[in-house]
């Protein structure tokens, strides 16, 4: 209330903010904080030029965000919220430091399908490949913002064809810059996965993004969703072109094939993993070149190895 009484003065939002603060540490008072945090973005947009403001509101939500996701909940933040959050990325966009504290944000923020829904309808999707671009060295934001595009990108109502077409050049960069960093290359192969799904990707994309993601796998093969997403995004392309499936057959830097039975043995426990190999085999095996190929590989055997491993699946 007492914030909401002098909306325009700044140091009045600042001492509400850093008073909201001190309790965060206090666990009877987390359900109290989160009935807050649309006031808190409504003082950030309200005092949009203050870097001291936004950073202070920034780590607030940050911190009653974690705990909401630590307890399993979901914050389905509102549109105006979502709208408060674009005014600041727009608002501070050359400001690296900030920017990858907001990015974080707008990742936890993402995680409810009502949120990002609502991230979606304000636009922020260029704002995001406008920051992917300018800070494709930084690997925190491209981590954050490429799991924010996954999470915009994978739902079923998306309206926004021609700007999720955009975002295939800037995803793939990230993915070609990062692709020896793990938990960057498994979230720019959730976003490409995302993309591949909704028919992004144009006729020369196949060949270059399927190499790209084989070599995601070979440099991550330990990270299982990684594999399983990387597995996944193929998957999608194989389904859209025979050049895709021929790219995985052909790779100059090895068999696509081969690979597919490392990581299958690397992660035999894992009935993800091997259902998007499956997944995959299937959509490659659709083109009768590309199967010929994959029995002169054995790769009935693999299939035989993996019924038998998960008989019940």
């Amino acid at each position: 209330e007492f914030m909401q009484a002098s909306w325009d003065i700044e140091e009045v939002q600042a001492k509400g903010i850093q008073h909201l603060a001190s309790f965060v540490k206090d666990r009877s008072a987390f359900p109290y904080l989160l009935t807050c945090t649309e006031v808190i973005t409504l003082a950030m947009k309200t005092h949009i030029d203050s870097l001291d403001l936004q950073v202070e509101g920034c780590t607030l939500l940050l911190e009653i965000l974690g705990q909401a996701l630590e307890q399993g909940m979901m914050m389905a933040l509102d549109e105006n919220v979502a709208s408060c959050l674009l005014h600041t990325v727009r608002k501070h966009s050359e400001n690296e430091e900030f920017l990858s504290m907001l990015c974080t944000l707008l990742m936890m923020v993402s995680a409810s399908e009502v949120a990002a829904e609502n991230l979606r309808k304000v636009g922020i999707i260029p704002d995001l490949l406008s920051i992917l671009r300018r800070f494709l060295h930084n690997d925190k934001i491209c981590f954050s913002c490429c799991a924010v595009l996954w999470s915009l990108a994978v739902s079923e109502n998306n309206a926004d064809q021609a700007v999720l077409e955009s975002a295939v050049p800037v995803t793939s960069a990230v993915l070609q810059n990062h692709r020896q960093n793990g938990v960057v290359a498994e979230s720019a192969c959730s976003a490409l996965w995302a993309l591949a799904l909704h028919g992004c990707l144009s006729d020369s994309d196949y060949e270059p993004t399927a190499a790209l993601l084989l070599d995601a796998l070979r440099m991550n093969p330990e990270r299982a969703v990684l594999v399983k997403n990387g597995c996944l995004a193929l998957a999608s392309l194989v389904r859209l072109s025979e050049t895709a499936a021929l790219a995985i057959l052909l790779d100059s830097k090895g068999s696509g094939i081969e690979l597919i039975k490392d990581e299958y043995h690397l992660h035999f426990d894992e009935p993800g993993v091997a259902e998007a190999l499956c997944l995959l085999m299937k959509e490659m095996v659709e083109y009768e070149e590309v199967m010929l190929d994959m029995r002169s590989q054995k790769i009935e055997k693999l299939l035989s190895e993996i019924k038998l491993q998960f008989p019940f699946s």
